[in-house]
């Protein structure tokens, strides 16, 4: 997770100049020939791509230095001129993302445009977690001058301090990305993930996961940074009845009290995430007492041993699931995983209300996984979880700090007052 300082944003912009067919990117302040510098800064400034009407030549047929540092190769020599760009989500942007790829973030984005006013009134009176993601889209005119998504990725802050954000969605069209005159499927990906974390001010670290057989995706993430942490087994849970488990009906273990998540029982949970949860990662997601609460919106059950007063056992809601259900996260104390039965189950039961639940498990634990199968749950594939780290230089020269300080000491030895004349003694 090492990284590397950017130059700071008061460097004047570049473009670099790629043939007619990866079209002309212009990114401020650095450019695309700096996506080698994988863990730069966030950079700001919207990334605008256009293509040049004139017939390439042979030469400029070649992969261009910039091409070669996003590892793209020409798409398509011939095609027709055409212009893309990054923008924030507005409203006349839903009714063109009608592709099947978006038609499952529809709730989402409709959601993201009515609280996006609210959102950053509520940022800006005190820090708190956001109502929705942030969401940019990317727009390719053609000759028509009509506009089509090319793709979209939604962004999230994890925690109130904002320094740890997570790649939620990032979705490409499947007929306008296909298409002779896109710029490529590689562009846009690589494209949105960078425009992303240019716009998130203060981060200091990204989350994202792709499918383990998702090589673009995995690329692409790779490409800008990330590196794979760990890899998890996702599954999908469903109540074995619509009903839910009434709490009367709930037998637990004779050295355990079953609480639900709140403001008092919040730091028992976070000392159990912080337990379970490898140390690497932990550092990365920074998360305090108050972002346990505001990621799970107070939903979430704990069994708490009551003669150490300390959770050994918790499930906590972290979002609705597009496919239907809730995404879930499982949290059992390593030294507590007899648990593994009855006991967790219950925490399953409670939180599902009769709905499916998702959540993960990772590829390591056998215990885990062979438990979830025995409950019925149902494997969906493997996900790679990765994360980068953005590293700033701080503003001002070494040389000039320095001065400064020399001038500060002596500053200090200068007298404060004009020094009295010597009296001279009778000769």
């Amino acid at each position: 997770m090492d990284g590397k300082a950017c130059l700071p944003s008061r460097f004047p912009s570049r473009s670099v100049t790629v043939p007619p067919s990866a079209g002309t990117l212009t990114t401020d302040p650095l450019g695309a020939a700096s996506m080698s510098d994988a863990m730069g800064t966030a950079l700001g400034g919207a990334c605008t791509a256009s293509t040049s009407a004139a017939s390439p030549s042979a030469a400029d047929s070649l992969p261009s230095p910039a091409e070669r540092a996003w590892g793209l190769e020409p798409r398509n020599p011939g095609a027709p001129a055409a212009q893309w760009r990054i923008e924030s989500l507005r409203g006349w942007h839903l009714p063109l993302l009608d592709d099947p790829a978006f038609l499952p973030l529809q709730p989402l984005l409709q959601k993201a445009l009515l609280l996006a006013l609210p959102e950053r009134v509520l940022h800006a009176i005190a820090p708190r977690q956001p109502l929705v993601p942030k969401i940019l889209v990317a727009l390719q005119t053609d000759a028509t001058g009509r506009d089509r998504p090319l793709g979209l990725i939604a962004s999230r802050r994890l925690n109130r301090s904002g320094s740890c954000w997570q790649v939620e969605h990032l979705q490409l069209a499947q007929a306008a990305a296909e298409a002779p005159s896109s710029p490529g499927r590689r562009l846009i990906l690589t494209g949105l993930l960078r425009e992303s974390i240019q716009r998130a001010r203060g981060a200091a670290s990204w989350v994202a996961s792709a499918s383990s057989v998702d090589a673009e995706r995995l690329a692409a993430l790779r490409e800008q940074g990330f590196q794979p942490l760990r890899t998890d087994h996702l599954w999908r849970w469903q109540p074995p009845s619509s009903t839910p488990t009434p709490m009367g009906s709930i037998t637990l273990p004779a050295d355990l009290q079953l609480r639900p998540l709140h403001h008092r029982t919040a730091a028992l949970l976070w000392h159990l995430e912080q337990a379970a949860c490898p140390a690497h990662l932990r550092q990365l997601l920074d998360r305090k007492i108050e972002d346990i609460l505001d990621q799970s919106n107070g939903r979430g059950w704990i069994l708490v041993n009551p003669s150490r007063n300390e959770a050994v056992a918790g499930i906590r809601w972290l979002n609705d699931h597009p496919a239907g259900g809730h995404q879930v996260e499982l949290s059992i104390h390593p030294g507590w995983g007899h648990l593994l039965g009855p006991a967790t189950g219950l925490l399953l039961q409670l939180m599902a209300e009769g709905q499916p639940l998702w959540l993960h498990s990772e590829v390591g634990d056998q215990e885990l996984c062979l438990w979830l199968e025995q409950i019925g749950a149902e494997a969906h594939g493997e996900q790679v979880l990765m994360a980068r780290s953005v590293w700033r230089r701080q503003e001002g020269q070494p040389a000039q700090r320095a001065a400064r300080r020399l001038e500060a000491v002596l500053e200090q030895l200068q007298p404060r007052r004009p020094p009295l004349p010597t009296p001279v003694g009778q000769r």
